[in-house]
């Protein structure tokens, strides 16, 4: 595939991803929403969900959606999709239409909820829409958490693509929302560079009324966190034998 279509690729399947996931934050937050107050479960489901789409909807470049995955793949010596091998320039197109992609979803988000972000109040509530932080801030430790959430993601995903099943976007989807119940309360599992920094980006430069701060004094820990989550089950994964299911 050309670079520009490696892109394009990724670019629309992250825009999708956060466009929904940042949208179901929305709809439990925003005043006025016929959803608000609906809670966590909401909230991992609708992302778990964005998952399953963007997957979709990037099917042609394996739907990566995320750094951690295209780094965890790279260094696993495994092409980044069939026919697509894992070069310098391949890697560097995926991130760039990850990060662009996820700034654009997010943009779509305030987008569709215009007047109620006009009439939210709260600006920890307005940035937690757009990206992630921790419940309890110790920089070391949320990035403990952000590692152990990620290495489950992109490990999965290796291994699960040595298997005959093939299971596909809704098992990835599925991981998605465990890891969200199971991992997701410390930090809010980011669990992707891309899906935090993205909307953070678009979070700082949107007219929105009574948004605070873009806290970006954390903004490190879901980009270090999850790359180095990746990048260790991308190590790891070749030593693990794989047997047929």
């Amino acid at each position: 595939m050309a670079l520009f279509t490696l892109f394009l690729s990724e670019f629309l399947g992250t825009a999708a991803l956060t466009l929904l996931g940042c949208g179901s934050v929305a709809t439990n937050l925003l005043t006025g929403s016929k959803g608000r107050g609906s809670g966590w479960v909401l909230i991992t489901l609708g992302w778990g969900l964005a998952v399953f789409v963007g997957v979709y909807v990037a099917f042609p470049t394996g739907g990566h959606l995320n750094p951690a995955v295209t780094v965890g793949l790279a260094l696993a010596g495994r092409d980044l999709a069939p026919g697509v091998p894992a070069t310098a320039a391949t890697v560097a197109i995926y991130l760039v239409g990850q990060l662009v992609g996820a700034f654009v979803g997010a943009v779509g988000c305030w987008l569709a909820y215009h007047d109620h972000f006009a009439r939210h109040e709260d600006a920890g509530e307005i940035i937690g829409i757009f990206c992630t932080g921790p419940a309890i801030r110790s920089y070391g430790w949320n990035v403990v958490t952000e590692f152990i959430g990620t290495f489950v993601l992109v490990g999965w995903v290796l291994v699960a693509g040595q298997t005959p099943s093939q299971l596909g976007p809704l098992a990835v989807a599925s991981v998605v929302v465990v890891i969200g119940m199971a991992l997701g309360g410390p930090t809010g599992y980011a669990i992707n560079p891309a899906r935090d920094l993205g909307p953070r980006l678009a979070h700082a430069i949107l007219p929105i009324p009574a948004k605070g701060g873009n806290d970006w004094a954390y903004s490190w820990v879901p980009i270090v966190g999850p790359l180095l989550g990746g990048a260790a089950a991308g190590l790891l994964a070749p030593l693990i034998p794989v047997l047929p299911v």
